[in-house]
């Protein structure tokens, strides 16, 4: 199951939804919308009416990318599914990779797409971003010692036995530091992880979910996990 989270999505999901469900027929998506004033809710339950395969979780206002995705991990654990993909909606994450994932989720427990584990593959970034990613980057494998290229990428596939082992109730992250928390949570239980190279396109249309917010807090995040294992709580 791939699941997406959605504010104001409408143009991109779209499109997305049904390129994800042509890959494959075995392919499930659970969109989980955030009340988008556009519309994309909607959208999702017309494609959800239509198929099976689409599922949509609403949500009573912006609540946070985090807290998204626990609520949708939570969803999909509950259905018959063996991995759980997380992806953004905006075609930052070319579906065509999916493939790639699923191969290398044979002799692994968490398979990662990242920007930078073969040169840095980013396109349509001003230097800005593409600087403040990479030193962020480094910044969190310092801190806190995840052996992880790009650990706030948010391309990543679990086995379906891997995100049990997590206890999502205990994720406070909320922003893209969700990313390193999660990363975080499963080198400390002992998973697999592995990056596989991907090529990150910005977004197609709608805007940047990014705020000073969301830097703060991965900026602090690091250095309560760093915490958290020196006292090993986790």
């Amino acid at each position: 199951m791939i699941v997406i989270p959605t504010y104001n999505e409408r143009e991109n999901i779209q499109q997305l939804v049904p390129a994800l469900l042509n890959l494959d027929a075995s392919i499930q998506v659970l969109v989980v919308d955030d009340d988008s004033p556009d519309g994309t809710g909607a959208v999702v339950d017309r494609m959800a009416a239509d198929s099976p395969r689409v599922h949509v979780l609403h949500r009573p206002g912006k609540l946070g990318l985090g807290s998204a995705y626990i609520e949708g991990f939570k969803y999909a654990l509950r259905q018959d599914v063996d991995c759980v993909f997380q992806m953004d909606a905006d075609f930052s994450h070319d579906p065509q990779f999916i493939t790639a994932f699923l191969e290398r989720l044979q002799e692994s427990d968490v398979v990662i797409g990242s920007r930078y584990v073969s040169g840095v593959n980013v396109v349509n970034w001003p230097m800005s971003r593409l600087l403040l990613s990479y030193f962020a980057n480094l910044y969190t494998r310092i801190i806190t010692g995840v052996p992880v290229l790009d650990a706030t990428g948010g391309f990543k596939c679990f086995r379906r036995t891997a995100l049990e082992q997590i206890d999502l109730d205990r994720v406070r992250s909320d922003g893209y530091s969700f990313q390193i928390e999660m990363n975080f949570r499963c080198w400390r239980k002992g998973l697999r992880l592995c990056e596989i190279p991907i090529i990150f396109v910005d977004r197609h249309s709608g805007t940047s979910k990014m705020s000073k917010k969301i830097i703060y807090e991965a900026i602090w995040i690091v250095w309560w996990l760093r915490l958290q294992r020196l006292l090993g709580k986790m």
